[in-house]
């Protein structure tokens, strides 16, 4: 009876396994088989069906008539120019606040923690009121500068969780050898955690590259949009959904983070996991 309880489990387990993977993969093939349909295939056949070919038009159709080279070009800057200060600002917050010893490093550290837990939905009204004032409404810097303030506190909660895992001693060494302050962060601390910043840049960059909210509201101007608002606003000339285009148009936002994803996926992994276990 045990033995019988012990085949049965795996197995169980193993068929969860695969429903999951279903579940998670399918909708991703489905919309992209989807992107290469012709028009007809969406009036005369059920969505489950599978394309007939490879209408490429669509992705056509997407980059230019869709204006998607203008959305990516757009999203493309105000996330890789974000990413570039949120960095910066996660590891230097980060080092100061768990090996350098000052007054308030714990308070700081708390107040960025705090951040964690601030709905982003609260904070639209005041901010849209001082870009409003400030004239930088549908600019890139109001994105830009969304984006870092809002990424800032998960980034620095993940430095910092690898930071406190790191020995103290290989630091005190650097420094006996002569290494100041700036050379010990730089040269020594970064190199060391890789993985937490490639971490940090994958999960901003997730989470940038899909803002919705942000952009609706702060930006108006079409050549200014991003690819997920560009997206709302895909029609053909007569005003219906050109719905091969538009599966077009998202397989190409949705296949580039994968692509990414899959290929650093094992450091983000360990990125993640860093500092669960004191070393």
């Amino acid at each position: 009876m045990k033995q019988s309880k012990f085949r049965v489990k795996p197995f169980l387990i193993a068929l969860l396994t695969l429903g999951l993977v279903i579940l998670e993969v399918y909708p991703i093939f489905w919309m992209v088989t989807a992107s290469f349909k012709q028009p007809a295939e969406f009036v005369n056949k059920p969505a489950y069906a599978l394309n007939d070919g490879f209408y490429v038009k669509n992705y056509i159709d997407a980059w230019t008539r869709g204006n998607m080279a203008v959305f990516f070009k757009n999203s493309l800057i105000n996330t890789l120019a974000a990413l570039v200060f949120i960095v910066f600002f996660a590891v230097t917050v980060g080092f100061a606040v768990t090996k350098m010893d000052w007054k308030y490093k714990d308070k700081v550290a708390k107040y960025f923690g705090i951040g964690i837990m601030v709905p982003i939905a609260t904070a639209l009204i005041p901010l849209f009121q001082i870009y409003n004032k400030l004239h930088l409404i549908n600019t890139r810097t109001s994105l830009i500068l969304a984006y870092i303030a809002f990424g800032l506190s998960l980034s620095i909660y993940l430095v910092t969780g690898f930071l406190r895992s790191l020995p103290d001693e290989i630091l005190e060494a650097a420094v006996v050898d002569g290494c100041g302050i700036y050379r010990l962060m730089w040269e020594v601390v970064v190199p060391l955690m890789k993985n937490a910043i490639v971490t940090v840049l994958v999960l901003q960059f997730f989470f940038k590259w899909n803002d919705l909210l942000f952009s609706m509201t702060f930006i108006n101007d079409t050549k200014l949009k991003t690819i997920q608002t560009g997206l709302l606003y895909f029609q053909d000339e007569f005003g219906s959904k050109n719905w091969g285009a538009i599966f077009a148009s998202v397989s190409m936002s949705v296949i580039p983070m994968l692509i990414l994803y899959m290929i650093l996926n094992k450091a983000v992994i360990e990125g993640m996991t860093a500092g669960a276990v004191k070393g």
